[in-house]
Protein backbone atom coordinates (compact mmCIF):
# COMPACT_ATOMS: atom_id res chain seq x y z
CA UNK A 1 0.00 0.00 0.00
CA UNK A 2 1.50 3.34 -0.94
CA UNK A 3 1.05 6.76 0.56
CA UNK A 4 -1.46 7.77 -2.08
CA UNK A 5 -4.27 5.41 -1.21
CA UNK A 6 -7.49 7.20 -0.16
CA UNK A 7 -7.14 8.32 3.45
CA UNK A 8 -10.18 6.37 4.67
CA UNK A 9 -8.78 3.16 3.15
CA UNK A 10 -5.35 3.71 4.67
CA UNK A 11 -6.94 4.34 8.06
CA UNK A 12 -9.06 1.19 7.86
CA UNK A 13 -6.15 -0.99 6.80
CA UNK A 14 -3.79 0.48 9.35
CA UNK A 15 -6.33 0.05 12.14
CA UNK A 16 -6.83 -3.58 11.17
CA UNK A 17 -3.08 -4.14 11.06
CA UNK A 18 -2.57 -2.52 14.47
CA UNK A 19 -5.33 -4.55 16.09
CA UNK A 20 -4.14 -7.79 14.51
CA UNK A 21 -0.52 -7.23 15.47
CA UNK A 22 -1.46 -6.42 19.06
CA UNK A 23 -3.59 -9.55 19.22
CA UNK A 24 -0.95 -11.95 17.95
CA UNK A 25 1.72 -10.44 20.19
CA UNK A 26 -0.43 -10.85 23.26
CA UNK A 27 -1.40 -14.37 22.22
CA UNK A 28 2.16 -15.67 22.09
CA UNK A 29 4.65 -14.43 24.68
CA UNK A 30 7.25 -17.09 23.90
CA UNK A 31 7.58 -16.64 20.13
CA UNK A 32 8.36 -13.59 18.01
CA UNK A 33 6.28 -11.29 15.83
CA UNK A 34 7.64 -10.40 12.39
CA UNK A 35 6.37 -7.39 10.47
CA UNK A 36 6.94 -8.62 6.95
CA UNK A 37 7.11 -6.50 3.79
CA UNK A 38 9.00 -9.17 1.88
CA UNK A 39 7.23 -11.63 -0.41
CA UNK A 40 4.93 -13.71 1.75
CA UNK A 41 6.00 -17.02 0.23
CA UNK A 42 9.71 -16.32 0.77
CA UNK A 43 9.23 -15.26 4.38
CA UNK A 44 6.97 -18.25 4.97
CA UNK A 45 9.77 -20.55 3.83
CA UNK A 46 12.23 -18.78 6.13
CA UNK A 47 9.85 -19.03 9.07
CA UNK A 48 9.13 -22.71 8.49
CA UNK A 49 12.83 -23.55 8.32
CA UNK A 50 13.71 -21.48 11.38
CA UNK A 51 10.88 -22.84 13.52
CA UNK A 52 11.66 -26.43 12.51
CA UNK A 53 15.28 -25.99 13.56
CA UNK A 54 14.82 -23.81 16.65
CA UNK A 55 11.35 -24.66 17.91
CA UNK A 56 10.65 -20.91 18.20
CA UNK A 57 7.19 -19.91 17.02
CA UNK A 58 6.95 -16.98 14.60
CA UNK A 59 3.79 -14.95 14.01
CA UNK A 60 3.80 -12.78 10.91
CA UNK A 61 2.02 -9.59 9.89
CA UNK A 62 2.22 -8.89 6.15
CA UNK A 63 2.15 -5.49 4.45
CA UNK A 64 4.28 -3.43 2.10
CA UNK A 65 7.47 -1.50 2.80
CA UNK A 66 5.91 1.92 3.32
CA UNK A 67 2.93 0.63 5.29
CA UNK A 68 4.98 -1.49 7.67
CA UNK A 69 7.73 1.11 8.13
CA UNK A 70 5.28 3.87 8.93
CA UNK A 71 3.36 1.57 11.25
CA UNK A 72 6.48 0.77 13.28
CA UNK A 73 7.37 4.46 13.54
CA UNK A 74 3.83 5.26 14.67
CA UNK A 75 3.86 2.49 17.26
CA UNK A 76 7.31 3.47 18.52
CA UNK A 77 8.44 1.74 21.69
CA UNK A 78 4.98 0.18 22.02
CA UNK A 79 5.31 -1.84 18.81
CA UNK A 80 4.54 -5.55 19.21
CA UNK A 81 6.98 -6.29 16.39
CA UNK A 82 10.24 -8.06 17.19
CA UNK A 83 11.63 -8.17 13.64
CA UNK A 84 11.06 -6.06 10.51
CA UNK A 85 11.74 -7.46 7.03
CA UNK A 86 11.50 -5.40 3.83
CA UNK A 87 11.77 -5.68 0.07
CA UNK A 88 13.75 -2.43 -0.29
CA UNK A 89 16.07 -0.58 2.08
CA UNK A 90 14.38 2.87 2.26
CA UNK A 91 11.79 1.47 4.70
CA UNK A 92 14.66 0.23 6.88
CA UNK A 93 16.19 3.71 6.77
CA UNK A 94 12.84 5.19 7.86
CA UNK A 95 12.73 3.02 10.99
CA UNK A 96 16.46 3.40 11.59
CA UNK A 97 16.25 7.21 11.45
CA UNK A 98 13.57 7.02 14.14
CA UNK A 99 16.06 5.22 16.39
CA UNK A 100 13.93 2.10 16.69
CA UNK A 101 16.42 -0.67 15.81
CA UNK A 102 18.68 -2.58 18.17
CA UNK A 103 22.18 -3.36 16.83
CA UNK A 104 22.33 -6.57 14.83
CA UNK A 105 24.49 -9.27 16.45
CA UNK A 106 28.06 -9.17 15.15
CA UNK A 107 27.98 -12.85 14.15
CA UNK A 108 24.96 -12.12 11.92
CA UNK A 109 26.59 -9.11 10.29
CA UNK A 110 29.65 -11.19 9.50
CA UNK A 111 27.52 -13.58 7.45
CA UNK A 112 26.56 -10.89 4.91
CA UNK A 113 28.74 -9.21 2.30
CA UNK A 114 29.85 -5.66 3.09
CA UNK A 115 28.03 -4.27 0.06
CA UNK A 116 24.69 -5.51 1.40
CA UNK A 117 24.66 -4.10 4.92
CA UNK A 118 25.10 -0.63 6.41
CA UNK A 119 28.33 0.09 8.24
CA UNK A 120 26.51 1.07 11.45
CA UNK A 121 25.09 -2.44 11.86
CA UNK A 122 21.58 -1.46 12.92
CA UNK A 123 20.08 -3.67 10.21
CA UNK A 124 21.36 -6.16 7.67
CA UNK A 125 20.70 -7.26 4.10
CA UNK A 126 18.68 -10.45 3.70
CA UNK A 127 18.26 -10.57 -0.11
CA UNK A 128 18.64 -8.30 -3.15
CA UNK A 129 17.08 -7.51 -6.52
CA UNK A 130 18.42 -5.85 -9.66
CA UNK A 131 16.90 -3.05 -11.68
CA UNK A 132 16.42 -4.14 -15.31
CA UNK A 133 15.11 -2.74 -18.57
CA UNK A 134 12.55 -5.14 -20.03
CA UNK A 135 11.76 -4.80 -23.73
CA UNK A 136 9.80 -6.42 -26.53
CA UNK A 137 12.27 -7.15 -29.35
CA UNK A 138 9.48 -7.05 -31.95
CA UNK A 139 8.89 -3.42 -30.95
CA UNK A 140 12.38 -2.33 -29.92
CA UNK A 141 15.48 -3.65 -31.74
CA UNK A 142 18.53 -4.43 -29.61
CA UNK A 143 20.47 -1.79 -31.54
CA UNK A 144 18.15 0.90 -30.17
CA UNK A 145 18.44 0.01 -26.48
CA UNK A 146 19.27 2.91 -24.17
CA UNK A 147 22.83 3.06 -22.87
CA UNK A 148 21.70 4.49 -19.53
CA UNK A 149 18.58 4.67 -17.42
CA UNK A 150 18.99 8.44 -17.58
CA UNK A 151 18.51 8.35 -21.38
CA UNK A 152 14.82 7.57 -20.88
CA UNK A 153 14.18 11.23 -20.08
CA UNK A 154 15.07 12.16 -23.65
CA UNK A 155 12.06 13.16 -25.82
CA UNK A 156 12.93 10.36 -28.25
CA UNK A 157 11.61 7.91 -25.64
CA UNK A 158 8.19 9.49 -25.36
CA UNK A 159 5.52 6.78 -25.26
CA UNK A 160 8.09 4.01 -25.57
CA UNK A 161 8.52 2.85 -21.97
CA UNK A 162 6.51 2.24 -18.83
CA UNK A 163 7.01 2.29 -15.07
CA UNK A 164 5.16 2.00 -11.78
CA UNK A 165 6.23 5.14 -9.90
CA UNK A 166 3.71 4.86 -7.06
CA UNK A 167 5.28 1.66 -5.72
CA UNK A 168 8.05 1.29 -3.16
CA UNK A 169 10.13 -0.63 -5.72
CA UNK A 170 10.40 2.24 -8.18
CA UNK A 171 10.79 4.80 -5.40
CA UNK A 172 13.87 2.90 -4.22
CA UNK A 173 15.28 3.23 -7.73
CA UNK A 174 14.57 6.97 -7.67
CA UNK A 175 16.31 7.22 -4.29
CA UNK A 176 19.34 5.54 -5.87
CA UNK A 177 19.30 8.00 -8.81
CA UNK A 178 19.17 10.80 -6.24
CA UNK A 179 22.17 9.39 -4.35
CA UNK A 180 24.17 8.93 -7.55
CA UNK A 181 23.20 11.99 -9.61
CA UNK A 182 22.05 14.65 -7.15
CA UNK A 183 18.78 16.51 -6.73
CA UNK A 184 18.78 18.66 -9.87
CA UNK A 185 19.58 15.82 -12.26
CA UNK A 186 17.07 13.55 -10.56
CA UNK A 187 14.29 16.11 -10.87
CA UNK A 188 15.08 16.61 -14.55
CA UNK A 189 14.97 12.85 -15.08
CA UNK A 190 11.66 12.57 -13.24
CA UNK A 191 10.17 15.33 -15.38
CA UNK A 192 11.28 13.35 -18.41
CA UNK A 193 9.63 10.26 -16.94
CA UNK A 194 6.41 12.22 -16.49
CA UNK A 195 6.55 13.35 -20.12
CA UNK A 196 7.66 10.07 -21.68
CA UNK A 197 6.53 7.08 -19.65
CA UNK A 198 3.23 5.25 -19.56
CA UNK A 199 2.23 4.82 -15.93
CA UNK A 200 1.15 1.45 -14.56
CA UNK A 201 0.28 0.13 -11.14
CA UNK A 202 2.87 -2.49 -10.27
CA UNK A 203 5.88 -4.06 -11.96
CA UNK A 204 3.77 -7.02 -13.07
CA UNK A 205 1.51 -4.66 -15.00
CA UNK A 206 4.54 -3.12 -16.72
CA UNK A 207 5.84 -6.58 -17.67
CA UNK A 208 2.45 -7.63 -19.05
CA UNK A 209 2.15 -4.46 -21.11
CA UNK A 210 5.59 -4.94 -22.66
CA UNK A 211 4.84 -8.59 -23.35
CA UNK A 212 1.56 -7.68 -25.06
CA UNK A 213 3.24 -5.04 -27.21
CA UNK A 214 1.25 -2.22 -25.63
CA UNK A 215 4.54 -0.44 -24.93
CA UNK A 216 8.05 -1.11 -26.19
CA UNK A 217 9.81 -1.38 -22.85
CA UNK A 218 9.76 -0.74 -19.12
CA UNK A 219 11.79 -0.47 -15.93
CA UNK A 220 11.19 -3.21 -13.36
CA UNK A 221 13.06 -5.53 -11.01
CA UNK A 222 14.50 -8.70 -12.51
CA UNK A 223 12.58 -11.29 -10.50
CA UNK A 224 9.18 -10.44 -11.99
CA UNK A 225 10.30 -11.89 -15.30
CA UNK A 226 12.05 -14.91 -13.80
CA UNK A 227 9.04 -15.67 -11.63
CA UNK A 228 6.70 -15.56 -14.60
CA UNK A 229 9.04 -17.73 -16.67
CA UNK A 230 9.08 -20.32 -13.89
CA UNK A 231 5.27 -20.56 -14.15
CA UNK A 232 3.71 -20.34 -17.60
CA UNK A 233 5.72 -17.51 -19.13
CA UNK A 234 2.49 -16.10 -20.54
CA UNK A 235 3.30 -12.57 -19.35
CA UNK A 236 6.97 -12.55 -20.33
CA UNK A 237 7.46 -14.87 -23.33
CA UNK A 238 7.73 -11.93 -25.75
CA UNK A 239 10.23 -9.99 -23.64
CA UNK A 240 13.97 -9.79 -23.04
CA UNK A 241 15.82 -8.30 -20.05
CA UNK A 242 18.53 -5.72 -20.64
CA UNK A 243 21.07 -5.11 -17.86
CA UNK A 244 22.59 -1.63 -18.00
CA UNK A 245 25.75 -2.55 -16.01
CA UNK A 246 28.68 -0.06 -16.16
CA UNK A 247 27.70 1.25 -12.68
CA UNK A 248 24.76 3.02 -14.30
CA UNK A 249 21.83 4.04 -12.06
CA UNK A 250 19.86 1.51 -14.10
CA UNK A 251 22.08 -1.24 -12.68
CA UNK A 252 21.07 -0.37 -9.11
CA UNK A 253 20.78 -3.39 -6.82
CA UNK A 254 18.19 -2.84 -4.12
CA UNK A 255 18.88 -4.48 -0.77
CA UNK A 256 16.09 -6.11 1.20
CA UNK A 257 16.65 -5.53 4.90
CA UNK A 258 16.05 -7.16 8.24
CA UNK A 259 16.29 -5.64 11.70
CA UNK A 260 15.46 -6.32 15.33
CA UNK A 261 13.33 -3.73 17.09
CA UNK A 262 14.88 -2.08 20.14
CA UNK A 263 11.51 -2.46 21.88
CA UNK A 264 11.44 -6.23 21.35
CA UNK A 265 10.74 -8.26 24.47
CA UNK A 266 12.23 -11.32 22.79
CA UNK A 267 15.55 -10.02 21.46
CA UNK A 268 17.43 -13.30 21.83
CA UNK A 269 14.89 -15.13 19.67
CA UNK A 270 14.60 -12.20 17.26
CA UNK A 271 18.38 -12.09 16.78
CA UNK A 272 18.40 -15.85 16.27
CA UNK A 273 15.81 -15.52 13.50
CA UNK A 274 17.82 -12.83 11.72
CA UNK A 275 20.98 -14.93 12.06
CA UNK A 276 19.20 -17.94 10.57
CA UNK A 277 17.82 -16.22 7.47
CA UNK A 278 21.18 -14.60 6.68
CA UNK A 279 23.03 -17.86 7.34
CA UNK A 280 23.63 -20.94 5.22
CA UNK A 281 20.16 -22.46 5.55
CA UNK A 282 18.24 -19.21 5.11
CA UNK A 283 20.21 -18.07 2.09
CA UNK A 284 19.88 -21.53 0.52
CA UNK A 285 16.14 -20.84 0.33
CA UNK A 286 16.97 -18.13 -2.21
CA UNK A 287 18.95 -20.57 -4.34
CA UNK A 288 16.40 -23.38 -4.40
CA UNK A 289 13.12 -21.47 -4.03
CA UNK A 290 10.99 -19.57 -6.51
CA UNK A 291 11.48 -16.00 -5.25
CA UNK A 292 14.35 -15.45 -7.74
CA UNK A 293 15.88 -12.83 -5.46
CA UNK A 294 19.63 -12.71 -4.97
CA UNK A 295 21.34 -14.27 -1.97
CA UNK A 296 23.57 -11.79 -0.11
CA UNK A 297 25.26 -14.08 2.40
CA UNK A 298 29.01 -14.55 2.07
CA UNK A 299 29.69 -17.53 -0.22
CA UNK A 300 25.94 -18.01 -0.67
CA UNK A 301 24.76 -19.00 -4.14
CA UNK A 302 21.75 -17.45 -5.85
CA UNK A 303 19.36 -19.26 -8.14
CA UNK A 304 21.50 -20.50 -11.07
CA UNK A 305 19.08 -18.98 -13.58
CA UNK A 306 20.05 -15.46 -12.48
CA UNK A 307 22.85 -13.34 -13.89
CA UNK A 308 25.46 -13.52 -11.08
CA UNK A 309 25.55 -10.49 -8.79
CA UNK A 310 29.20 -9.82 -9.53
CA UNK A 311 28.42 -9.56 -13.25
CA UNK A 312 25.79 -6.84 -12.80
CA UNK A 313 28.46 -4.15 -12.34
CA UNK A 314 26.09 -2.25 -10.07
CA UNK A 315 26.82 1.27 -8.82
CA UNK A 316 28.01 1.68 -5.24
CA UNK A 317 25.10 3.02 -3.20
CA UNK A 318 24.99 3.31 0.59
CA UNK A 319 21.68 1.60 1.34
CA UNK A 320 21.53 3.20 4.79
CA UNK A 321 21.39 6.67 3.26
CA UNK A 322 18.77 6.25 0.55
CA UNK A 323 16.48 9.23 1.04
CA UNK A 324 13.01 7.99 0.20
CA UNK A 325 11.40 11.10 1.66
CA UNK A 326 13.29 13.42 -0.69
CA UNK A 327 12.72 11.00 -3.58
CA UNK A 328 8.95 11.15 -3.01
CA UNK A 329 9.11 14.94 -2.73
CA UNK A 330 10.86 15.16 -6.10
CA UNK A 331 8.44 12.71 -7.68
CA UNK A 332 5.54 14.80 -6.39
CA UNK A 333 7.20 17.96 -7.72
CA UNK A 334 7.54 16.30 -11.12
CA UNK A 335 3.83 15.45 -11.09
CA UNK A 336 4.26 11.68 -10.81
CA UNK A 337 2.56 11.29 -7.44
Amino acid sequence: MNAHFPSFLKTALLTTALLSASHVSAADTDGIVVYNAQHESLTRSWIEGFTKESGIKVTVRNGDDTEMGNQIVQEGAASPADVFLTENSPAMVLVDNAGLFAPVAAATLEQVGDAYRPVHGKWVGIAARSTVFVYNPSKLPETELPKSLMDLADPSWKGRWGASPAGADFQAIVAAVLALKGEAATLDWLKGLKANATIYRGNSAVLKAVNAGQIDSGVIYHYYSFGDQAKTGENSKNTVLHYFKHKDPGAFVSVSGGGVLASSQHKEHAQAFLKWITGKEGQAVLKTGKSFEYAVGKNAESNPKLVPLQQLDAPTVDASKLDSKKAVELMTQAGLL
